[in-house]
């Protein structure tokens, strides 16, 4: 893979409306610029046709997990090609950081094996760290020290030059709109700024997969739109991304394969036209969830008195 090198951020041409008053068109303009650009669908449906004819990069093979007696993931079995996208979906305690933990190496499964390439996560974990780069739930960070030393940190330890190093870390600062905090300490970051730190030093060794729990949770919708064309463009390239989140309208719009994770199973899986089924990815979710009723028996919160 390549190094990410900065883009300037791509705004969607909105189609001509007779009419329409200069204040509308300002507004829709500045709703536009901080949305993830409706063209993102359109790719995300090319590279669904390009993936599947690229080899298998990650296979997950019958991944099971228990705690105690408590069964956190169960038999999941899935494949992510070379050049794609693929969103993990599934409500709160689903599944998803554990199937996520699993993949990256940070948690090893009950049973079951995951495969890079040739590489056995986790019969080979030094050799499974060089091609995957992993940002973790409750992202935790060497946060005395500053934006620069923890990029250069970790490209070291992925056993890069310093020259590599440096050169990497100052087009990712640039391409995060990082530069100005690189000589600041971490722990004075935004929660938003840390978890784009995090996903830089993800990226430093340019890995052939990126398994993300949550990039886009606490980042503002510009840099949320700044994110989607670094991670196009590292797939555009031949990497691989794997990522859960809670927008699924997000992940309809920038994901081409998507997996729906429901009490530890895999309920549904493929590309994301294929599981929506014609319809929006949360309603098909909703479906899937058995979540459709969750707002019954609570019409007395519309009542106007509390001694009803």
């Amino acid at each position: 893979m390549d190094s990410v090198e900065p883009t300037e951020a791509a705004e969607a041409v909105e189609p001509d409306e007779p009419q329409e008053s200069a204040a509308a068109g300002d507004a829709k303009r500045a709703t536009t610029r901080v949305e993830v650009p409706v063209p993102s669908v359109a790719r995300a449906r090319e590279r669904a046709v390009l993936a599947a004819e690229n080899p298998v990069v990650l296979r997950a093979e019958s991944l099971t997990k228990t705690y105690g007696q408590v069964l956190a993931a169960a038999d999941v079995t899935f494949d992510v090609h070379a050049g794609s996208l693929t969103g993990v979906v599934g409500p709160n305690g689903a599944g998803k950081t554990t199937v996520l933990s699993m993949i990256s190496g940070l948690n090893r499964p009950t049973s079951g094996r995951i495969a890079v390439g040739d590489i056995d996560v986790w019969r080979d974990g030094p050799a499974a760290k060089r091609v995957i780069g992993s940002l973790p739930d409750r992202l935790r960070l060497f946060d005395r020290l500053t934006g620069g030393q923890l990029l250069y940190y970790a490209g070291v330890l992925q056993g890069l030059k310093q020259a590599t190093v440096a050169q990497r870390a100052t087009e990712l600062a640039k391409a995060f709109a990082l530069e100005s905090a690189l000589d600041r300490p971490v722990s004075d970051y935004s929660a938003g700024m840390q978890k784009k730190i995090g996903l830089a030093c993800s990226m430093i060794h340019s890995p052939d997969v990126l398994v993300l729990d949550e990039p886009y949770e606490t980042i503002d919708p510009v840099s949320a739109s700044n994110v989607t064309e670094i991670l196009e463009k590292y797939v555009a390239g031949g990497g691989s991304v794997i990522m859960s989140s809670h927008s699924l309208d997000l992940i309809q719009r920038i994901c081409d394969h998507v997996v729906v994770i429901v009490d530890g199973s895999i309920v549904a899986q493929g590309t994301v036209d294929e599981v929506r089924d014609g319809v929006s990815l949360e309603e098909r979710f909703r479906h899937l969830s058995e979540q459709q009723d969750e707002g019954k028996g609570l019409e007395w919160l519309h009542g106007s008195s509390a001694s009803d």
